[in-house]
């Protein structure tokens, strides 16, 4: 499902007008990237959790080249569902509609 498709079924089940829930849509957005990005985690009860996880230092192999690179310290997005999210998911009805 397209972000497009999300902002159509929200307005059509709510009655909200599309511009309005595509506003929402990406302010939430806007706020989960600028709160990750300045390493706060953000949480949404009963959906799940968007984290920062740190990724250690490390030596990796250029196979091409056989030399060792160090790969620096850094931070990646992560999401990690809620228990609710997930046991919803696996007793869903699941149809492929591609």
């Amino acid at each position: 499902m397209t972000k497009a498709e999300i902002i159509t079924e929200i307005s059509t089940k709510t009655g909200i007008e599309k511009i309005d829930v595509q506003e929402t849509v990406e302010a939430f957005f806007k706020v989960v990237k600028t709160s990750m990005v300045s390493g706060e985690n953000v949480y949404v009860r009963g959906f799940g959790s968007f984290v920062v996880k740190k990724r250690a230092k490390k030596t990796a192999r250029n196979i091409s080249k056989n030399t060792a690179i160090i790969i620096p310290e850094h931070f990646v997005p992560s999401f990690k569902p809620a228990k609710t999210f997930v046991e919803k998911v696996k007793t869903g009805n699941k149809t492929k509609s591609k």
